[in-house]
């Protein structure tokens, strides 16, 4: 019916065929020039958008047993980019994001959640700042061949991962709220042809 569904007949049917399933069938390798990590906010009533330049992804999913999947992304603070000079120069700062004590954020998802019609929930743990809180994060997934496209979209409060100390603690200057798009371009990877 769906192509989704189609991989997973004919990986079943190859298994009861005596054939052997790939261990490398569920893991996926994230194309970082084709994917993007971006964020927006609000500082004094002006909306601002950013990108983080640098982040890696491992993922672990199969769309016959998304129970069983797992991902981990790793996104390099200091790589934040949103155009604005002083704001970028501000954001690794102690006050910010803190890259001197951490300069990464990390997202740990220990299972995902068929919604129907290829929007799946990735259950997990978002880490920044050594503050570690539950995050789900909804996507939508798009198969084509080897190639999957997730796109999703989460609101985060700042303040709960300990993003703006001092005066940026409240949200007079820069709103609490901030959203964080994926967008991510994976290719299954193949199993090596000598079994290594």
């Amino acid at each position: 019916m769906t192509l989704r569904r189609l991989l997973s007949a004919v990986c079943l049917s190859a298994c009861l065929l005596g054939a052997a399933c790939p261990a490398t069938a569920a893991e996926w390798a994230v194309d970082p020039a084709k994917s993007a990590i971006r964020f927006s906010g609000v500082q004094v009533g002006t909306p601002f958008s950013g990108r983080f330049e640098r982040f890696e992804a491992k993922v672990d999913f199969d769309p016959a047993k998304p129970e069983a999947g797992r991902a981990t992304v790793l996104v390099d603070l200091s790589s934040a980019r949103t155009g604005d000079a002083q704001r970028d120069t501000a954001l690794p700062q102690k006050d910010w994001f803190d890259v001197a004590s951490a300069s990464q954020a990390r997202f740990e998802a220990t299972r995902f959640v068929d919604k129907g019609r290829g929007d799946y929930e990735a259950i997990g743990e978002l880490t920044i700042r050594g503050a570690k809180r539950p995050l789900t994060l909804p996507f939508h997934l798009s198969l084509e061949g080897p190639q999957a496209h997730a796109t999703g979209h989460v609101g985060l409060v700042r303040t709960d991962f300990g993003v703006g100390q001092g005066a940026w603690a409240s949200g007079q200057w820069v709103a609490l709220e901030v959203g964080v798009d994926i967008d991510l371009v994976a290719t299954a990877r193949s199993a090596p042809a000598d079994g290594h």
